[in-house]
């Protein structure tokens, strides 16, 4: 993909991480522009203990507001859902995010390939997708749901990623379109989501 071929009318955003992953995601998330136009929803390998601790810590560092997702939470523009610990974050259709306690995928829930199926299934090629850093390949199959669906991907690159595993193995699957520093990704995303 490139140029022309990239830029149409995206409607949402799903980031995939685990270990080192908050302060990745912060790193995105802090440099969107402040009118940023889409939904993001994120799906972050976290402690059962976390107790919403890693939404407030999200919240400090954009306008957007950022949530612990509820299940049927309506999913609006310019807003962050991250799937609370144990539970499956998926889209329901491009209004609805649920919620579900299905089993474990690569020893996660929440399992980034469950949402980054869901939501290729419902926004097709209006999704972008982005890998982080993260221990292991949970994520690789849904670059794959996302790209024959006709969504863009984008992977962390493994030298800025605190750990490479998770996005090595998104780049090994043939299906992300750009591999990217991760201080490089915001700007990419807000260059391509402006009219």
């Amino acid at each position: 993909m490139r140029g022309a071929d990239i830029k149409r009318a995206y409607e949402a955003i799903v980031i995939g991480a685990s270990a080192g992953g908050l302060t990745a995601i912060m790193t995105v998330i802090k440099e969107l522009s402040e009118t940023f136009p889409l939904p993001i929803l994120v799906a972050k390998h976290i402690a059962a203990a976390d107790g919403g601790g890693a939404a407030k810590v999200l919240n400090k560092v954009t306008p957007m507001p950022v949530f612990e997702a509820m299940d049927k939470q309506p999913i609006n523009p310019g807003s962050v859902y991250l799937a609370p610990a144990n539970y499956h974050m998926l889209t329901e259709n491009k209004a609805l995010v649920c919620l579900n306690c299905d089993e474990r995928v690569c020893h996660a829930r929440p399992s980034i390939d469950v949402l980054f199926r869901s939501a290729a299934s419902v926004f097709g090629d209006r999704l972008i997708a982005i890998i982080l850093t993260g221990a292991n390949h949970d994520g690789a199959e849904g670059v794959r749901a996302v790209k024959r669906l006709g969504g863009l991907t984008i992977a962390q690159s493994p030298a800025s990623a605190e750990s490479v595993v998770m996005p090595n193995a998104a780049i090994a699957t043939g299906s992300v379109d750009r591999v990217l520093p991760l201080d490089e990704i915001s700007a990419f995303i807000n260059e391509l989501t402006t009219n």
